[in-house]
């Protein structure tokens, strides 16, 4: 979605609000397609004593696999943002975000933010324990009769004079 901002940064107190799903569903992101519902985008663009102020929140599911267990797994998820809009900038300043033209193309960026908020590693819950290391068994669904305690066969005479 293209918002056209010229009239905004003109005019004091004005504003344009927007709510629209954003389709992303052809998306690929860690060799799959996980946006399994639209993205329901909503927020609003005003200009406040001069300062051009975008707000939105975004709300999706993924349907993602577990990092220590490997199951496929749905988790929803809602992102907020708050962005100050600038025409220009005299200095690099990460704190603003610089409109070119006058125009926001909103879907490059509620996508470079969801992007950055997701999490480093997508666990199916937080207490997920993971395959084992031996028989691959998953430890959330089955306790495994490996042996857990193996001992480095360089470090087997010490253990001998232990005894």
């Amino acid at each position: 979605m293209i918002i056209e901002l010229k009239q905004l940064f003109d005019i004091v107190d004005e504003s344009i609000e927007f709510d629209y799903p954003m389709d992303l569903s052809d998306y690929e992101l860690f060799s799959i397609y996980p946006f399994i519902t639209p993205v329901n985008v909503k927020g609003e663009v005003f200009n406040r004593a001069g300062i051009v102020t975008l707000t939105y929140t975004s709300s999706f599911t993924l349907k993602l696999d577990c990092d220590r267990c490997l199951e496929s797994f749905e988790r929803e998820f809602c992102n907020s943002s708050e962005q100050i809009l600038v025409t220009q900038l005299s200095t690099d300043n990460d704190e603003y975000l610089v409109i070119e033209n006058n125009k926001l193309d909103l879907n490059e960026l509620v996508l470079s933010d969801i992007l950055l908020n997701l999490p480093s590693k997508l666990l199916c819950s937080r207490d997920c324990k993971g395959l084992c290391s031996k028989c691959g068994a998953n430890l959330n669904q089955t306790d495994c009769l490996c042996v857990k305690k193996e001992i480095d066969p360089r470090l087997a005479v010490l253990g001998e004079l232990l005894k």
